[in-house]
C-alpha cells in the first residue's frame, strides 16, 4: 500500500484514512460499519443517542461564564427509530475520533439530511481532539423527520496541516463522551 507523505497539506484521501484506521491509536473507532461509512474524501459518522435542550446556555468572554443548557435523551422505537418534530436537538455521535497534531476536521451533512429539510451544524474539530463528538440537529421540515438510531447524518472532512502544531486541543470537551477501555 501507499506510504502517506506527511508532508502534503489538504483532505486526506480514502486510501489515507484507511491507512489511519489501522494505525496504533486508530483516528476513528467504534464504526458500526467501516466499509459503509469510509468515502472518497471522509469517513461517515453515525448518530447513537438524540437528546432535547433543556433551559438556557451561556457563552461570557471567559470559560468561568460557560453553561450548557441540560439535555435530555429521547429513546429509540423498538425498531430503532425516534421521530423528531420541527426543532432543535443534540445529537452524539457513534464514533471516537483521535485526531493527531498535524489533522483537523470538519463535519458536513449527508446530503439525504438537506433534502429532507434537516440540518446539521459542527464547529471545527481542532488537531489533537479525542472523543465522541456532539452536533446540533435542526429540523426545519414542518412534517419533521425520523432517524434510526446508527444512521450515518454526517462525512468528517480530515485535513492535514502544513506542520503538526505545538498546541492540539486542551478545551472542556476534550475525551468527552468516551466509552470506558
Amino acid at each position: 500500500m501507499n506510504q502517506i507523505d506527511p508532508t502534503t497539506t489538504g483532505v486526506l484521501s480514502r486510501q489515507e484514512i484507511a491507512q489511519l484506521l489501522v494505525a496504533d491509536l486508530p483516528l476513528v473507532q467504534h464504526l458500526p460499519d467501516a466499509d459503509a461509512a469510509l468515502q472518497a474524501n471522509g469517513i461517515d459518522l453515525s448518530v447513537e443517542e438524540v437528546a432535547t435542550f433543556q433551559g438556557t446556555g451561556a457563552l461570557t468572554l471567559d470559560a468561568a461564564g460557560r453553561r450548557l443548557p441540560d439535555t435530555q435523551p429521547l429513546a429509540f422505537d423498538a425498531d430503532g427509530l425516534v421521530t423528531l418534530p420541527p426543532g432543535t436537538y443534540q445529537v452524539r455521535f457513534t464514533e471516537t475520533i483521535n485526531l493527531p497534531a498535524n489533522l483537523m476536521a470538519y463535519l458536513r451533512p449527508r446530503s439525504s439530511l438537506l433534502r429532507s429539510g434537516v440540518a446539521l451544524h459542527t464547529a471545527v474539530w481542532d488537531a489533537g481532539y479525542q472523543g465522541r463528538g456532539v452536533a446540533l440537529l435542526v429540523v426545519y421540515h414542518a412534517d419533521g423527520f425520523t432517524l434510526q438510531q446508527f444512521a450515518r447524518i454526517g462525512q468528517l472532512v480530515f485535513h492535514r496541516l502544513a506542520a503538526a502544531t505545538d498546541a492540539t486541543y486542551a478545551g472542556a470537551y476534550q475525551h468527552e463522551g468516551q466509552r470506558p477501555s
